[in-house]
């Protein structure tokens, strides 16, 4: 327990007694500066992040091709080359290696598991979240159907990228209803570090910080009466 007051800087817990005044409010002080620190940080991740962006648009640009409701039209030379480059069918199938063709059934099979996914957790935000009073997730804002408008693929290939944009989409659609009930029921830090943790997780309080759990708690409670 010695590395969790070194770390939460948690003075040593006398039988008997309950924290003072002094102890609470300092605490709390503790606590405004790193949210503080952290929403700064978060700021300047979410710059950043908008800097990628349109520096990706700017690479859009450079390929020629715009967006006409949703879908990418390319210019017409650009369209002529993909067409060109485009692999056919048959010579696809033919020239496909021999493991290849044989664990195709393996990796198709799992549209099973992942529809099934898709309609449980479908189910269960549609009948919780408003119990709990968190806002639901846009599953269409993470289905992206867009490769198939490229010449430069055949038939197949267009196939395997949009079960591949299901699967991804389905996962990161799931993932951020995941990341939502985490966020409401149990928002604190790990003690180790989480890899990949989702973008709620930099706001849960710190591991140990029994003081910032309940105000959190009572905070979520409160904001889910009013809604």
């Amino acid at each position: 327990m010695a590395w969790l007051r070194e770390r939460y800087r948690i003075g040593p817990v006398t039988r008997g007694t309950g924290p003072t005044e002094a102890a609470i409010v300092a605490g709390q002080a503790g606590e405004d500066v790193l949210g503080e620190k952290i929403d700064e940080l978060t700021g300047r991740i979410q710059e950043l992040e908008s800097e990628l962006e349109a520096e990706i648009a700017r690479q859009g640009a450079a390929l020629r091709f715009g967006l006409d409701q949703g879908r990418a039209v390319f210019e017409e030379e650009v369209l002529r080359r993909h067409r060109e480059l485009q692999t056919r069918l048959l010579r696809y199938i033919v020239h496909a290696r021999p493991l290849v063709v044989v664990t195709a059934p393996v990796i198709y099979a799992l549209i099973v598991p992942l529809v099934l996914l898709d309609i449980c957790v479908s189910l269960y935000q549609a009948v919780c979240f408003p119990a709990y009073g968190i806002e639901k997730v846009k599953r269409r804002d993470y289905m992206i159907f867009d490769r198939g408008h490229l010449a430069y693929l055949n038939a197949l290939e267009k196939l395997n990228c949009a079960y591949c944009s299901y699967a991804n989409g389905l996962i990161a659609y799931v993932r951020e209803i995941a990341a939502r009930t985490e966020a409401h029921w149990c928002p604190i830090k790990h003690a180790k570090k989480a890899i990949g943790a989702h973008e709620k997780y930099r706001n849960f309080v710190p591991f140990g910080d029994a003081d910032a759990y309940r105000r959190r708690i009572t905070e979520l409670e409160q904001a889910a009466r009013k809604k």
